[in-house]
């Protein structure tokens, strides 16, 4: 992913391993218990492997969003600062079982998910209010004079009871004597001013105002008019506490209700709903990549939220197939909530629609000689598909292959002696053209592509991608 999705990832959800210290979690092959003696240092080798990898696939606005337990939160906040240097790490806290996990001194109620994003920016969304807030728009706090913050002075162009516009900043010589000043074309300018003709200031400043103008309204009381502000959405807090966030109800037994399965501790479909909601920004396209996949609860959370606002995110699922864990569980739960399925009371529910494309993963030899490369071309064809979100095949040759999408074609050649051929086959083609060409040294084939370089972009392969590998594994 690194060579497919370099700095291109909107969302990384990950819920790692907890090393509980039960036998469920595999390091190098080995089971890691409780009396293991470097437990904590295992945990976090493996960890620190992954994230280092990790940072080079978010884009520039990119989230991490990194859920664990008690047993590693504090090692982990620590990794996650020593990698992530000049990012914004926020600990929240989840409450995932009403009930508790009985200890020997407390009763474990929450887990906790590490929100990693650039610093001196909004990253997170708001989220809804359980009521509105309403509270007047003039400062009535101790610091809320004129002189306090002098581009909070300027009047408010009311017509009709409702606000047309904004004055600007009052030159420090002008004092209105009062709140309320008609004009001759039948607005009113209200400032700043309290029943005792003291001259406060507006919560925003006249730079900053036009953001919340849609939360503002006018109430008049004893003739005259004053500002208020609504707000219906909040900053999200540090604690969640949300019974759709209860594991055993939202994870366990809606996972029961789509397949029999034996999958232990799935997360709350919501709570991972609310995490990746709350990162995304109404960004409808986003893509979001879970290398922890497990039960495939996060790409479930991906197709539930498309469906509520007819979003197109793409999610990426990533795991390893032990226990067969991604066939008869994670495949198998995303294709029947696409498609739809009938739950244990062979209730019939309705499929959340959408696209599923599984691959598997081999390995390829590692020494670069020429038959390895030709190897590994030939392997890359998904690969070059999922990197240019190309899926149909429209050509299919032992020379060539070509697939399209809605905008553009994704061709890989591997042969270069084809390319006058490959050239003949594309001229009706009204679409741009990404083409990959197997070539065994690191050639641009600007000349041979001279003729079309308007329409088409070339990229000689394997070179780009050993060398992205060279980068990662060096």
């Amino acid at each position: 992913m690194n060579y497919t999705h370099q700095n291109a990832v909107d969302v990384i959800y990950i819920d790692p391993p907890y090393n509980t210290g039960a036998k469920d979690w595999k390091y190098n092959n080995h089971f890691v218990d409780d009396n293991d003696t470097y437990r904590h240092s295992k945990w976090l080798s493996m960890m620190s492997n992954r994230l280092k990898i990790t940072k080079s696939l978010l884009s520039p606005n990119g989230v991490l969003i990194c859920t664990i337990d008690k047993y590693e939160q504090a090692r982990l906040n620590i990794l996650l600062e020593e990698i992530f240097v000049g990012y914004e790490i926020v600990c929240v806290t989840i409450i995932h079982n009403s009930a508790g996990t009985q200890g020997n001194n407390f009763s474990y109620t929450n887990e906790y998910a590490f929100f990693v994003f650039p610093k001196n920016g909004v990253y997170i969304d708001k989220t809804k209010r359980d009521e509105d807030l309403v509270s007047s728009f003039r400062d009535w706090g101790p610091s809320g004079l004129r002189s306090q913050a002098k581009t909070c002075f300027y009047p408010i162009i009311v017509r009709n009871m409702k606000i047309e516009g904004f004055g600007d900043v009052c030159d420090e010589n002008f004092h209105p004597k009062k709140s309320n000043i008609k004009q001759p074309d039948g607005s009113v300018q209200i400032y700043p001013i309290d029943q005792n003709g003291v001259e406060k200031k507006w919560v925003f400043s006249r730079e900053s105002v036009k953001k919340i103008k849609g939360q503002l309204f006018c109430k008049k009381s004893k003739g005259d008019i004053s500002i208020f502000r609504k707000k219906s959405e909040a900053s999200h807090k540090t604690v969640w506490n949300n019974k759709y966030h209860y594991a055993n109800v939202y994870g366990s037994k809606l996972l029961n209700n789509i397949l029999e399965n034996d999958f232990p501790f799935p997360k709350s479909l919501f709570a991972v709903m609310d995490c990746i909601n709350a990162v995304i920004h109404n960004k409808n396209d986003a893509v979001i990549l879970d290398y922890f996949a497990g039960s495939g609860t996060s790409g479930h959370a991906v197709l539930e939220l498309n469906k509520m606002d007819g979003g197109n995110r793409q999610f990426i699922l990533a795991t390893n197939n032990e226990n067969n864990i991604a066939t008869s569980v994670c495949y198998p739960r995303l294709k029947k909530v696409i498609n739809g399925y009938k739950n244990k009371k062979r209730k019939s529910i309705e499929g959340l629609n959408g696209n599923l494309k599984y691959f598997k993963t081999a390995f390829i030899p590692a020494k670069s000689t020429d038959r390895n490369k030709e190897k590994l071309t030939k392997q890359s064809v998904e690969m070059l598909c999922l990197k240019e979100n190309t899926f149909d095949l429209v050509l299919d040759s032992k020379e060539f292959k070509i697939f399209k999408s809605d905008d553009h074609y994704t061709a890989i050649l591997f042969n270069e002696n084809e390319i006058e051929s490959f050239k003949d086959q594309i001229k009706d083609y009204d679409l741009p053209i990404s083409a990959y060409v197997f070539s065994l040294g690191d050639d641009d084939f600007a000349e041979e592509f001279y003729d079309v370089k308007d329409k088409v972009k070339v990229c000689p392969i394997p070179a780009t991608i050993l060398r992205v590998y060279n980068r990662i594994f060096r």
